[in-house]
């Protein structure tokens, strides 16, 4: 390989030439300017050293990763002095080899092993010294029994006189009631210090045995001599069995009952098992997954843990919460017939909003930008029948998610198919979403005014997905129509009232409202707008109302024309305005009794959402760094995402996702509804993303940031622009690959030698053209023996440029001899082409 300059190899690996010469001059090499050659022994050198200075071995992959964070704090003084603190922290993370995991491992199991062993053996030898004490203290107590009967029964015929001091003699066996008392008191309750003082003084005063005989005296006149004395046996019996223990040691392990929901912490889990969280912890770190007690777990891993742990598991769904909380009795009403839902879908620039715009008499085409329906549009229409509501779903690919929630929200599809073009693959996907909804179609063959239309191959290509026309006995509604000219309108509305009859359409007016969101967008004077139909009841201004995770009070309600109502019905298109946040398209809208309970449903849904987002994200952390390490750097463009409504930008957060591949991937670093923000502007920033604007703008607070930051702002209006332009971006980012070209190769008839070059090769060019001064390989039997440069090239004694095929020449080859008859000598060039997606 040809050397190259530090410059060059510089800028091959995208580093500063100043940063490379220290690290060269760190390897040991002696380049100190710019223009100086590298050969490939000192590139070696310079990547063994690298590889070493970052914690890896001479050769393979690096064995551990160091993080530095450096962050500047200002601190003020006494004096109106400034200092600025700069904190570092460095954290080196180090790969273990697998076999001393296994190691490691094996030694805690064989450790725990040890330790039960241990505690098994220990409890064996207490209950066996228990044993040997009880059967110590029940011989203790017979023997002093039997020593106690004796005196009773030699005081009971001689009778004491009272006037002498005599009967001091029969009770001198009451100490020893007295102790058997007192015994079982003090081994369970400690006497306080200050009784034990208190008995000192007494015993040096000398009345201990007076107090005694004054006790016991008094306690025999009550009792009448031996009653005292077996009352005392009969409360040491009672206080001997008062004061065991109430509970006894467990034989085998204790099985409960786990509750689960969807999601649940290693806290809560360990909780309900009834052990620490440390053994819940240690027990999936030994299977290989590294968690906190505050990590959050899905349902089917803390099912797994528990289960293994011995228990038994029971899984709920978190809804059940949800259906305490709503009211679900049924409301006590009349069913009325209701009008269609329809859904109108097709591909791209079929004629769909055309069609519309005929059946609505308003020319609602011409605000669409590009040809193309941006946003999910509502609109009824009084027809002789009766009234039908339409739903405008879009018809570029990037839609398919707010497609698919139209069809669920509709009873009727009408597909629109353009004649003169006949069946596409948005058509073929419109067609699999009716179905999966087990929604009717209602086929609408437009363009059928063209010259070059053709019906039949329509209702072929349909037949293939299985949309047998009623003609040919099957039960779908074919109907030729001209959005352009109004040609065959009354008949497809005839069709769709017809499929209306049919499905008998029923819903309950006095009910309260219940209905679906089809779109929602933030709105700089009136704040959340959504756009709901009402599926079934009545929705009415100042209803308490929730949304998936938002709710709030209706604070007004207007028709698709803009125009206030106070109460809208089944089947009607409505936006009202008063919720607390933007609604995902296709959420369900239910009108609740209080805002009280409107507010805990939307922040239990709140809460659980976001324990099923953290732990999705779990899998993508500290796991996989060590995977990471040894696959270079991937590449990421980060972009702020606004735009004006919530299907728009869940359609090109779906669609920019997708885009990228193993070495370039797109970012969305926060995507939102409304206009462009300070917020946004600092955002974009600090993450060092570019900023897009769907259908909004920036205000002049966010433009300043932009200008004199130098962010890239981008306004777009078509979907399909920006994903070609983030397309362009992430080719530019892939680089270019280096791909060889063969031009031409000569056979070696002879070798000469000169004086002046050598070995000189006379050839044959048999392929191509042999050029002079381009990079060359030797090849003898189809094995390459050299690799070097074509040093002259010569045709008789001229020097020429090159020689094409079919014509003999002579070849110096640099810096190598030992060329011979019947080598084939290669001529290539090297050309860099660019990567795609």
């Amino acid at each position: 390989m040809a050397e190259v300059t530090v410059k060059e190899l510089a800028a091959e690996v995208g580093t500063p030439v100043e940063r490379l010469l220290q690290q060269m001059k760190e390897a040991g090499l002696e380049h100190s300017k710019a223009e100086q050659n590298v050969s490939d022994s000192e590139k070696q050198m310079l990547l063994t050293h690298l590889k070493t200075a970052h914690g890896g071995e001479a050769s393979g992959e690096p064995r551990k990763i160091t993080l530095k964070r450096k962050t500047v704090s200002k601190l003020r003084v006494a004096g109106s002095k400034t200092v600025n603190v700069e904190v570092r922290k460095k954290k080196t993370y180090v790969k273990r080899d697998p076999a001393e995991l296994e190691a490691e491992r094996e030694r805690e199991i064989a450790e725990q092993r040890d330790a039960e062993e241990a505690r098994i053996k220990a409890a064996e030898e207490a209950k066996t010294r228990a044993e040997e004490e009880a059967a110590r203290k029940a011989e203790a107590e017979s023997k002093s029994a039997a020593s106690t009967a004796k005196p009773e029964a030699a005081t009971e015929p001689t009778p004491a006189p009272a006037p002498e001091p005599a009967p001091v003699a029969p009770i001198a066996p009451e100490p020893i009631v007295e102790k058997k008392k007192e015994e079982p008191r003090r081994k369970h309750a400690a006497p306080s210090r200050a009784d034990d003082d208190e008995e000192r003084r007494r015993k040096r005063a000398g009345g201990h045995a007076g107090s005694k005989a004054r006790n016991t005296g008094r306690i025999m006149d009550e009792d009448g001599g031996g009653g005292r004395r077996r009352g005392g046996g009969s409360k040491l019996k009672a206080n001997k069995k008062r004061n065991q223990h109430g509970f006894e040691k467990p034989t085998g392990p204790v099985v409960r009952e786990v509750v689960i929901g969807e999601t649940i912490t290693v806290a809560e889990l360990a909780q309900k098992m009834s052990v620490k969280a440390a053994e819940v912890i240690k027990y999936m770190f030994k299977n290989g997954t590294m968690v906190t007690i505050n990590q959050v777990l899905d349902q089917d891993t803390a099912a797994i843990v528990a289960e293994d742990m011995g228990h038994k598991v029971k899984q709920v769904r978190e809804d059940e919460i949800e259906d305490q909380l709503v009211e679900t009795h049924a409301h006590e009403g009349e069913l009325v017939s209701r009008a269609p839902v329809v859904t109108v879908m097709g591909h791209v620039d079929h004629g769909k909003t055309s069609l519309l715009d005929y059946i609505r008499r308003a020319k609602v085409a011409s605000g669409e930008a590009g040809g193309i329906t941006q946003h999910i549009g509502a609109y009824h229409v009084e027809t002789e029948r009766g009234m039908v509501t339409f739903l405008d779903t879009p018809g570029h690919a990037a839609f398919t998610a707010m497609r698919a929630r139209g069809a669920k929200a509709t009873d009727i599809v009408i597909l629109v198919v353009a004649a003169d073009d006949g069946v596409m693959p948005q058509t073929e996907e419109a067609v699999a979403h009716a179905k999966a909804a087990g929604v009717p179609l209602v086929v609408a063959v437009n363009k059928v005014d063209k010259e070059d239309a053709d019906p039949d191959r329509i209702k072929n290509g349909l037949a293939a997905l299985d949309v047998i026309p009623e003609e040919w006995g099957g039960d779908t509604i074919f109907v030729h129509v001209s959005a352009k000219v109004g040609t065959g309108i009354d008949d497809l509305l005839e069709a769709v009232l017809l499929q209306a009859e049919v499905l008998e359409l029923q819903a309950q007016p006095s009910a309260p409202g219940r209905g679906v969101v089809i779109e929602s967008r933030l709105d700089k004077g009136r704040g959340p707008v959504a756009s709901v139909l009402v599926q079934t009841g009545t929705l009415r201004q100042g209803d308490i109302v929730l949304a998936g995770v938002n709710y709030g009070r209706v604070r007004a309600m207007l028709d698709e024309n803009g125009q206030p109502v106070k109460e809208a019905g089944p089947s009607i298109p409505v936006e009202i305005l008063g919720l607390d946040g933007t609604p995902d398209a296709g959420d369900e809208l239910n009108v609740v009794a209080d805002e009280r309970k409107a507010r805990e449903i939307a922040l239990f849904r709140q809460g659980k959402f976001r324990e099923i987002k953290l732990a999705r994200q779990q899998s993508a952390k500290l796991e996989n760094m060590f995977e990471n390490m040894g696959q270079g750097e991937k590449k990421t463009l980060n972009v702020v995402l606004k735009a004006d409504v919530r299907g728009s930008l869940e359609a090109l957060q779906s669609s920019l996702g997708e885009l990228g591949n193993d070495e370039v991937q797109v970012k969305i670093v926060s995507g939102g509804v409304g206009g462009i923000t300070e917020t946004d502007a600092n955002l974009a920033l600090a993450s060092n993303a570019v900023v897009f604007g769907f259908n909004v703008r920036a205000d002049a607070s966010a433009r300043k940031i932009i200008e004199s930051e130098g962010l890239d702002l981008r306004y777009y209006s078509v979907i399909y622009e920006i994903i070609d332009d983030v397309k362009k971006a992430l080719t530019g980012m892939l680089g270019s690959d280096v791909r060889e070209q063969i031009l031409g190769v000569a056979e070696v008839r002879d070798v000469f030698r000169s004086p002046k070059f050598g070995a000189v090769a006379g050839c044959m060019v048999i392929e191509g053209t042999v050029y002079r001064n381009r990079p060359i390989r030797v090849l003898r039997e189809d094995v390459v023996i050299y690799e070097g440069e074509l040093e002259s090239l010569r045709r008789f004694k001229d020097d020429v440029a090159e020689v094409r095929n079919g014509m003999e020449c002579g070849i110096g080859v640099k810096n190598y001899n030992d060329v011979r008859a019947g080598d084939r000598i290669e001529v290539f060039e090297r050309v860099q082409v660019a990567r795609t997606l």
